[in-house]
């Protein structure tokens, strides 16, 4: 299976439209085989499905996501996994392990006015809010 994590800098990049790499992984069963960054060599919003298909990736890890990206990756048949933030390479490594869940908080709708941010959780804390005070990914939501 191929995965595919928005990067940037070694970091999951938050803005899926507009991520300037992915790291493509290769995945068999529980054993990473190879991993590689590519460029999306500017490659943007509606062209990164077909970016992502040509590379005959089958599921997305990423930080927001809007709501016409998730319908797209969805009737191309490509998973997702959204609301991801941190290392791309723990993110991959959860995936991996099972231990990572697709986080609704993840879907930006541009609503940046009215109080919140992308990826708050119902708490009012973001996963970047946990990270710092010792948890990780899978705890408090951030799956």
């Amino acid at each position: 299976m191929k995965v595919a994590v928005s990067y940037d800098n070694g970091e999951i990049f938050q803005h899926f439209g507009r991520t300037p790499s992915f790291l493509i992984a290769d995945v068999d069963g529980k054993n990473i085989v190879s991993k590689e960054v590519v460029s999306t060599n500017g490659s943007g919003h509606s062209a990164l499905f077909t970016f992502l298909s040509d590379l005959g990736v089958e599921q997305v890890i990423c930080g927001n996501i809007g709501q016409g990206a998730r319908d797209a990756l969805a009737q191309g048949n490509i998973k997702l996994i959204a609301g991801q933030q941190g290392s791309a390479e723990a993110a991959l490594m959860f995936f991996v392990n099972g231990d990572l869940k697709d986080n609704g908080a993840g879907c930006c709708n541009h609503h940046h006015g009215e109080g919140h941010s992308c990826g708050e959780h119902h708490d009012g804390h973001s996963c970047a809010d946990h990270h710092s005070h010792g948890h990780s990914c899978g705890e408090h939501g951030c799956k």
